[in-house]
């Protein structure tokens, strides 16, 4: 039997774009915005995403087998170990709608009323305080020389620290009482061992993290606004795709009109 082979569509159907039925702003596409406007707008308004790349094989297990962990102790209603070892007074939130929340393509959702537009986010997992406070949780996994004790100032920790932001403002605008500091639950792979015997050895630490929410609104009009235009928004200044295609398209344009004279 012949495997299956994805064939990169550039032409999505209108339903999954923004304005059809099925379209939401996740909090990956609020990060898109961040990282390139017009790659943004392309992919949402226009339909065309970005080529795919494979998935992080690795990392989505440890994310599994991090909640089959956490999970133990949500139904013994107990504190997993790493919260013991960092003070943290709390316990895995059990709630009915928490495998809606962790779902791709579902999550936490909240109508924003002053944009007309749904926003939706996957989280990782949530935490409760004696007080009914929650608390937000991401998994994260990587290969690092050192102790991960604090997020750095890359892009990346960066869209972290936002991921969080809007997990709680997710969860606030749905009622809840969310602490201001969310925790990353980082596995850190060490690679100085002499041999890989079949095995990695991980490193697992807390990452506290301080989430805002005061730049979500004025980002989600600025978004809004982005895909009302009709005029194309500007490049991301790191952005890699679309230097490329200026640059393929000048010269795919060179050649067909070389070969027309």
């Amino acid at each position: 039997m012949s495997e299956y082979t994805y064939k990169y569509n550039p032409n999505r159907s209108s339903e999954w774009n923004y304005g059809g039925a099925k379209w939401k702003l996740s909090r990956s596409k609020i990060d898109f915005f961040f990282e390139c406007p017009r790659c943004f707008y392309l992919d949402n308004k226009l339909g065309t995403k970005r080529p795919g790349f494979p998935s992080f094989n690795l990392n989505i297990a440890v994310d599994e087998l991090f909640k089959k962990e956490f999970d133990v102790h949500r139904l013994a209603g107990t504190p997993h170990p790493i919260m013991t070892q960092y003070n943290i007074d709390a316990v895995p939130f059990a709630h009915k709608n928490l495998d809606d929340w962790r779902e791709n393509f579902v999550g936490i959702m909240y109508a924003h009323q002053p944009t007309d537009m749904t926003i939706s986010g996957a989280v990782d997992d949530v935490w409760v305080d004696p007080k009914g406070k929650v608390i937000i949780i991401d998994y994260k996994s990587t290969s690092k020389e050192g102790r991960i004790e604090a997020l750095g100032d890359s892009p990346w920790e960066k869209q972290y620290a936002r991921q969080l932001g809007i997990y709680r403002w997710l969860l606030e605008q749905n009622g809840f009482a969310v602490n201001q500091i969310g925790y990353l639950v980082y596995a850190n792979a060490d690679k100085n061992l002499a041999a890989f015997d079949n095995k990695l050895i991980f490193e697992s630490t807390l990452v506290a993290v301080e989430t805002t929410v005061d730049w979500i609104d004025e980002t989600l009009v600025e978004i809004k606004n982005c895909l009302e235009s009709n005029e194309l928004p500007a490049t991301g200044q790191a952005c890699e795709f679309c230097p490329y295609r200026e640059a393929a398209g000048k010269k795919l344009q060179a050649i067909h009109f070389a070969n027309k004279k």
